[in-house]
């Protein structure tokens, strides 16, 4: 599997030479995880960060009442992980799944870190990581604070389409914090 995206992604947020570049790209391994692949159960303590290459990766936890809640969902050129697992070392409150055939590189908990030590840019591109992370939660959770379902559905339409495009409603009305029927609702009135 080619590397060429996540060295260009990496590109992207960091200033790196050749050889950094090449030291921090040994690090990564490719995996294949089939449709509906679970890659890190809840329970399980996350040693990975996932760049997906190919297909879709989805964070998602289970509700008190059982019902699934999506709470990020990514594609092509985007890092995934369970952050607070990874980071805390504890057991995952929350399962990383497939939703597609997907190819992705992951690098180790352990790999990381390693990197965080040797190569100075790679803080910069870790803070990048977590100064993204916190924006698109904090955008999320202000969402269903101050948002109507209806609300909701269009920004989802006009900031990330790929998502209604890509996904089944389950997972569409998952991430949305909404039954299935309401977004049915939705979808035939836009």
């Amino acid at each position: 599997m080619s590397k060429t995206q996540l060295a260009h992604y990496i590109c992207t947020i960091i200033s790196v030479s050749e050889e950094e570049l090449n030291y921090i790209l040994s690090y990564f391994h490719p995996l294949k995880p089939v449709k509906n692949e679970i890659l890190i159960p809840s329970g399980q303590v996350n040693q990975r960060m996932f760049f997906i290459n190919k297909g879709c990766l989805r964070i998602f936890f289970i509700q008190p009442d059982g019902q699934e809640a999506t709470r990020y969902l990514a594609f092509e050129n985007k890092f995934a992980t369970a952050l607070s697992s990874f980071i805390t070392k504890e057991p995952s409150l929350e399962s990383i799944q497939a939703l597609e055939h997907t190819e992705v590189l992951y690098i180790s908990r352990t790999d990381f870190y390693h990197l965080l030590e040797h190569i100075p840019a790679w803080e910069k591109f870790y803070r990048s990581y977590l100064e993204r992370a916190y924006v698109h939660n904090t955008q999320r959770l202000m969402s269903f604070v101050t948002m109507t379902a209806a609300e909701r559905y269009k920004q989802l339409l006009e900031e990330n389409p790929i998502i209604v495009q890509r996904l089944p409603n389950k997972v569409v009305a998952s991430y949305l914090n909404l039954s299935q029927e309401t977004l049915s609702r939705l979808k035939s009135k836009v």
